[in-house]
């Protein structure tokens, strides 16, 4: 009996990823020392370093996860118990001095659970009264938007598709009070830079000086004329008119600053060019009282030009409403779109970017599932990874062999390098849930599981089949896409009930 109870809890231990070691020689030592009060003689030989949390995981009957005392955060769910827990990822962290910003870099692989917590958590953020806004290339937020669109009688809850008949534009020149400070400068001047250069090609400092000194003298004429409209077409005509004469007095040389082929390469976005609506538009996007906005650019991921400088656009208008609504939560999830402004040119940008969003009580996270992408860039490690303290990784299994990259990235201990690597290896079979791993700082870090109600599960998921089955019943339902989940899941339930 013994031996069969032995070869049980060896069992157990291995399948826990555990190496069972059986005792024989000191088995009576260890016992004394078991023993309360008898700890002293425990073999020295027998000890080693370890964690607390691990020291102590076969004594306790749950984990030591807590909910956080702090009226923000998010709900997620105790790994090993299936508690519900509320975790603060955000404020308490500022507050206590584990981090310095709010931002937060999320990666996981396709299939590992990534959309499905993003969307768990921008609605809680969203239901507890902040602004979000959502760049996306998947339409992964579709069914979240659209709840939230009918159950606020098509207030809120907005969701944009870039169509060649409703394309995204704006104009970067306007601004409400009509005072342009130093950061809109430097946005502007970055538009125009990313308009101008490739990806691969560094401006000179000769240039970045002209650029300067063009945007600043624009500057200054609309605000002595107000004959000028401010847009694209006047600065191009500005440049092509007056700006050529001051840099013929100043005797500029054309290999500091070709200024033909400046006006050649933007002329596509001057009046009569192919995309001359773009930056010229006579009316600004009106996110200030929209609370949750999603734009999905999957029709132009791939179109070089479009794609950035639609990012830039819903960027700009993103840091003017952080600007008018003080001390409001302001949100922007930027997923896969982040890679149309990861290029040297833009990295003065997304620091700047970063820097006004921690100004103005906001947030941005950066959203990826693809690792050579962020391994291969340098643009992503100084500007975005640098920039945000809160990491969040989902289930790595198909990265094991890019691990150590991924591990010197992130600058991840071996500590949390051994967590995020345990996600999802003994999940309960009798739950549904994914594990996700949250690092603070570089000092804090734990896993939960995101484990939500089947109504939840059909407002979030992204499986094409679920979702068609879905829009497919609130069509027959008038459009109820809420009943519609209600339905949906009461049938996966109880599945004698009829879903029509």
């Amino acid at each position: 009996e013994l031996k069969r109870i032995r070869n049980d809890v060896g069992s157990q231990l291995a399948l826990m990823e555990c190496k069972p070691r059986h005792n024989t020689v000191d088995t009576p030592t260890l016992f004394w020392a078991g023993i309360p009060g008898n700890e002293a003689d425990f073999p020295a030989e027998e000890s080693f370093y370890t964690f607390l949390g691990q020291a102590l995981c076969l004594f306790v009957e749950e984990t030591n996860y807590k909910s956080s005392l702090s009226p923000f955060g998010i709900k997620m769910v105790d790994r090993v118990s299936g508690r519900p827990l509320h975790i603060d990822i955000s404020d308490l962290p500022m507050k206590k001095g584990i981090t310095t910003n709010r931002n937060k870099f999320i990666l996981g692989p396709s299939g590992s659970g990534k959309s499905f917590f993003t969307n768990h958590m921008v609605r809680q953020y969203y239901e507890q009264g902040a602004h979000v806004l959502l760049v996306d290339t998947g339409n992964s937020y579709l069914g979240l938007s659209q709840l939230i669109h009918n159950r606020t009688h098509g207030e809120d809850g907005i969701y944009f598709t870039y169509t060649n008949e409703n394309p995204i534009a704006f104009n970067p020149f306007y601004v409400e009070d009509g005072v342009f400070d130093i950061e809109k400068k430097e946005s502007i001047k970055t538009l125009i830079l990313t308009l101008w250069k490739r990806d691969d090609e560094a401006p000179k400092r000769s240039e970045e000086v002209a650029l300067s000194n063009a945007v600043s003298a624009y500057i200054d004429l609309i605000g002595k004329d107000s004959s000028v409209t401010p847009c694209f077409n006047t600065f191009y005509e500005f440049v092509r008119d007056d700006y050529r004469r001051q840099l013929e007095q100043k005797n500029v040389r054309e290999k500091d600053f070709d200024i033909n082929n400046f006006l050649n390469v933007l002329e596509p976005y001057y009046r009569g060019g192919e995309y001359d609506y773009l930056l010229n538009s006579d009316k600004e996007l009106d996110l200030l009282h929209k609370r949750f906005i999603v734009f999905e650019l999957d029709n132009i991921k791939d179109h070089k030009i479009l794609f950035p400088v639609t990012t830039i656009i819903i960027m700009e208008a993103f840091i003017n409403k952080m600007r008018k609504l003080k001390g409001i939560r302001k949100l922007i999830l930027i997923e896969e779109a982040w890679k149309a402004i990861a290029s040297a040119n833009m990295a003065d940008y997304i620091k700047y970017l970063y820097k006004t969003v921690r100004k103005y009580f906001g947030e941005a996270i950066v959203v990826t599932q693809e690792v050579e992408d962020i391994i291969s860039s340098p643009i992503v490690k100084e500007s975005i990874i640098n920039n945000s303290d809160c990491k969040i990784l989902l289930d790595q299994r198909k990265y094991l062999n890019k691990f150590d990259s991924i591990q010197n990235l992130l600058g991840l201990t071996d500590k949390e390098r051994s967590q995020i690597l345990s996600i999802n290896m003994a999940n309960h079979p009798g739950r549904k849930y994914k594990e996700v791993f949250f690092s603070l700082g570089g000092t804090q870090s734990a896993v939960y599981a995101t484990e939500v109600s089947l109504e939840e599960y059909y407002t979030y998921t992204t499986e094409e089949s679920e979702k068609m089955e879905l829009f497919a019943l609130a069509e027959k339902l008038d459009g109820n896409l809420e009943l519609a989940i209600k339905r949906l899941a009461e049938s996966k339930r109880n599945p004698q009930s009829s879903t029509t």
